[in-house]
């Protein structure tokens, strides 16, 4: 059952399909959710698929040749619902410099809405790039953030997703991680750029805090953002369209509370998006 709208646009711009080999559900079925739990927004940004040089397979993105068939499916369903939702249609990126010209070649030959800057993996994971949300020393954590900044800077992307994701497996808040948050928080500012406090990351955290790491969602990090004076988009991250259920829409009514009263400024839409749809 749908919930009472409660002065917001419930949105999410941040929904995965099962080609990115780690979720599950067809697309159909995460949009019927997305309806009966009252979204009037549903963005899917699976993770992108990348022109590797070689012959590599990613274990946790869509290949190259089943994105003809990602696009193809998400327009179908945004004709279909049209008038019930609104369906929207996105790539999650790694900052991979040497393939921007080829996202803003797709972007403008296949109709994207938006791309969103998930930066999990160092260059290139194609040549064994590490892994950002295995952080555990000031090197990697600096890294993350020369990576994502320049990524930011690049001008490809609609916001930042799971901002704090350096910090899921980081030992401890220290000097070094404070700093790392506001060189992010300040980029953002300066470039105008959402920050995503990230649905799955606030589901994770708890896990994370028991085993002694600093976890994300971080509640550290957004502190640190309310200082900085940078604006918060609420995503999803959903890989099940149960993840789309009331108790998602809930817990989005109560972190977007928890922000405000944080003194971030949260937003529902993005509106460079919906102008354009």
């Amino acid at each position: 059952m749908a919930l009472a709208p409660e002065n917001f646009t419930l949105a999410n711009y941040h929904a995965h399909t099962t080609r990115c080999q780690h979720a599950r559900g067809t697309e159909e079925e995460y949009v019927l959710q997305a309806i009966e739990t009252g979204f009037e927004i549903l963005g899917f940004a699976d993770h992108s698929a990348w022109p590797y040089r070689s012959d590599f397979v990613a274990n946790m993105r869509m290949r190259l040749d089943e994105l003809d068939g990602y696009v193809e499916t998400v327009r179908a369903l945004k004709e279909k619902y049209a008038g019930r939702i609104r369906i929207h249609l996105g790539m999650e990126c790694e900052a991979f410099p040497e393939f921007y010209p080829w996202l803003r070649e797709i972007r403008a030959k296949m109709g994207f809405d938006y791309f969103i800057l998930g930066n999990h993996y160092d260059t290139n994971d194609e040549t064994g790039g590490f892994y950002f949300g295995r952080c555990a020393n000031h090197a990697q954590i600096r890294r993350y953030m020369e990576t994502t900044i320049a990524g930011m800077e690049s001008g490809l992307f609609l916001y930042l997703a799971h901002p704090d994701l350096f910090l899921y497996r980081y030992p401890a808040f220290d000097a070094e991680a404070k700093r790392v948050c506001r060189a992010l928080c300040e980029a953002a500012l300066r470039l105008d750029m959402p920050l995503e406090y990230n649905l799955l990351g606030h589901r994770r955290n708890p896990g994370a805090r028991s085993q002694g790491y600093v976890g994300y969602t971080s509640r550290e990090f957004w502190e640190v953002a309310a200082e900085t004076g940078n604006r918060a988009i609420i995503g999803v991250d959903a890989h099940a369209p149960e993840d789309l259920d009331a108790g998602c829409a809930e817990t989005y009514r109560r972190v977007r509370g928890m922000l405000q009263g944080m003194g971030v400024e949260v937003l529902d839409v993005m509106d460079s998006v919906e102008r354009t749809r």
